[in-house]
């Protein structure tokens, strides 16, 4: 019998443990270097991919179908990189870590997103950036070759989702706390995708709401409104001018045209106001086709003046659109000049003036003043029928048109109007479900400026404007007070009432002294808004002012009246009606020259003062 001792094990499981431990420690550093080498490659790769896809979106933006092709593969291989890098289990694994976990997760989903963006979107569309480009949209012949549109309504709306999922995924981490280069990164990335996202967007509406609105199925009647902002309405100015537009197959061709003072007054009223807008605006937008625009919903007042329109002629329009004389002139930058009767040209570059301030000296008689802006119109019709239009600039003209809300668009056909609904050209009330602004974010509190001449003249070619609005949560329950602060000044000469004509300067007849501007300023709030009143920016001092609403929304109203060099400041408050709120958007009445922005810094030791 052997005298050997006999084996320990508590020192055989010690030696098991270390060796365990030491090799857990052994497979740690491993995976983290190997996080750290991939995570510097996937860096690498992104960092390269943002300027390629700057290239990308700038090809597709000129048509360059090589150089969009190239950037677009060279894209697709630097990003499927830089997601294959990220995306392995180790990777996941230690995403779930404190501190680097967010870094890593952040990183993937980056990569992740733009990877599906270029395999799922810029490559398809680069591949058909021919059929894609800005020259699709010029028309040739008096007509638009409907066929390339058609064709790629799937690809696009298949790309939009594509960027569009891209967008929320990276909007998901952009809450993370992460290194200052990733961040910078998000942000970029961020910036990117939002600017893709927006672009696609509005051509995958543009793609199904064009061809139909060109007659793709048939016939169609277009009632344009021509919004002459030297009298302000609420959506632009008074509708002046109006013409019909008939398209069938993507041509079109002018069909008719005519005067609102033509169409005359009805009676009885056209259509039925809700008890709102009826004591906000009168029986006059049902009785006048001048005064449909004074309805700030611009759905609304299309509707009228549509069943004017049918009143009048006996012919039912399909779809409304209003413009106004600086969509011509941003048309005539794609156009080129215009003959018009007398042999005079109107140019990008003349057309505000002639048509705001210069019909008004040379035709003292209104007749004939309609008749030159029917004129005007017509000739913009035919040069853009006629072909030869700078397709790039054209688009140009018209995203800038949107952007200023100088171009609304209604369709009687309930489909045609959902597609644009929750964007600028639908013309709704602020942050509402048609009228884009906030889109619904409940971060951002949507307030509408709508402006209306009370004078009876053509005067507000001299009021300048400018709108001021900031934000500030100084209550223990989180809600905003937030303002809008509207500056009018009358800009007209001191001798105004003498050097103006009468049609200018109303000569009185409303009861406003002439060269005196009398304008009517409605602020909305937005739904569920508290209603904090009217001060005086100068003073800080009460005001007079109308508090209402309208369709759900809170909203003050004042009138104000200023002679020439005058000016005059007004701060709007509001209270916000849940918390959350963080910023401010207001949209605003177009006039006939540019508003002055600006942002208030608001101080909480001073309801309405400024830091």
């Amino acid at each position: 019998m052997s005298d050997a001792p006999a084996p320990r094990p508590r020192a055989h499981r010690r030696a098991w443990i270390w060796w365990s431990a030491a090799a857990l420690v052994l497979l740690l550093v491993l995976a983290g270097v190997w996080i750290a080498v991939r995570a510097l490659l996937a860096k690498g790769e992104l960092e390269a991919a943002v300027p390629v896809a700057e290239r990308v979106q700038a090809s597709l933006l000129a048509g360059d179908a090589a150089a969009a092709s190239a950037d677009a593969a060279d894209l697709a291989d630097r990003t499927a990189s830089a997601a294959s890098l990220t995306g392995d289990p180790i990777w996941r694994a230690a995403e779930v870590l404190p501190w680097l976990g967010p870094n890593l997760r952040t990183m993937r989903v980056l990569a992740a997103s733009v990877d599906d963006a270029a395999r799922d979107a810029i490559q398809p569309l680069a591949a058909e950036v021919d059929a894609l480009g800005p020259a699709v949209f010029a028309p040739e012949g008096g007509a638009l070759d409907l066929a390339p549109l058609e064709a790629a309504r799937e690809p696009v709306a298949a790309a939009a989702a594509s960027v569009a999922h891209a967008r929320e995924a990276v909007d998901a981490v952009a809450g993370h706390d992460v290194i200052g280069p990733l961040a910078e990164a998000r942000e970029r990335v961020a910036g990117l995708l939002g600017q893709a996202d927006d672009g696609l967007d509005a051509l995958d509406r543009a793609l199904r709401l064009v061809p139909p609105m060109l007659g793709e199925a048939g016939p169609r009647n277009i009632l344009v409104l021509v919004q002459n902002p030297a009298e302000l309405r609420s959506t632009g100015g008074i509708p002046g001018s109006l013409l019909v537009i008939r398209t069938e197959g993507g041509a079109f061709e002018l069909a008719g045209q005519a005067s609102a003072s033509e169409v005359g007054r009805f009676d009885p009223p056209v259509g039925e106001l809700d008890t709102e807008s009826r004591a906000l605006w009168g029986e006059n937008p049902t009785r006048y086709l001048h005064d449909v625009a004074f309805l700030p919903d611009f759905a609304k007042g299309a509707a009228i003046a549509r069943e004017m329109w049918a009143g009048h002629t006996g012919v039912a329009v399909d779809s409304v659109v209003a413009v106004d004389p600086v969509v011509l002139a941003l048309v005539l930058e794609a156009t080129g000049p215009v003959a018009m009767p007398g042999g005079e040209e109107l140019t990008a570059d003349n057309a505000v003036r002639v048509l705001l301030q210069d019909v008004y000296a040379r035709y003292p008689d209104p007749a004939a003043q309609d008749a030159y802006f029917a004129a005007a119109a017509q000739a913009v019709v035919a040069r853009l029928a006629a072909g030869g239009v700078d397709p790039q600039k054209l688009l140009t003209a018209l995203v800038r048109a949107g952007e200023e809300r100088r171009i609304f668009v209604w369709n009687t056909d309930p489909a045609e109007q959902d597609v644009i609904a929750g964007t600028g050209i639908a013309g709704g009330l602020p942050g509402g479900p048609t009228g884009g602004g906030t889109g619904g974010d409940a971060s951002t509190a949507a307030f509408g400026v709508y402006l209306n001449d009370l004078t009876g003249s053509k005067m507000d070619t001299y009021l300048h404007v400018e709108i001021a609005s900031g934000t500030r949560v100084c209550r223990g329950d989180g809600l905003a007070r937030s303002e809008v602060q509207v500056t009018l000044e009358n800009t007209a000469p001191a001798d105004a009432a003498t050097s103006l004509p009468e049609y200018v300067t109303g000569g009185g007849a409303f009861g406003v002294p002439a060269g005196e501007i009398s304008t009517s300023v409605h602020v909305y709030g937005e739904p569920g808004a508290y209603n904090l009143g009217v001060l005086a920016a100068s003073t800080g001092e009460p005001v007079g002012y109308h508090p209402t609403s309208d369709a759900g929304y809170t909203l003050s109203k004042i009138v104000v009246q200023l002679a020439p060099g005058e000016r005059a400041s007004y701060r709007f408050g509001f209270l916000a009606g849940a918390p959350g709120v963080v910023e401010t958007a207001v949209q605003a009445t177009p006039t006939g020259g540019t508003i002055g922005r600006g942002t208030l810094a608001l101080a909480c030791d001073s309801p309405y003062g400024e830091e």
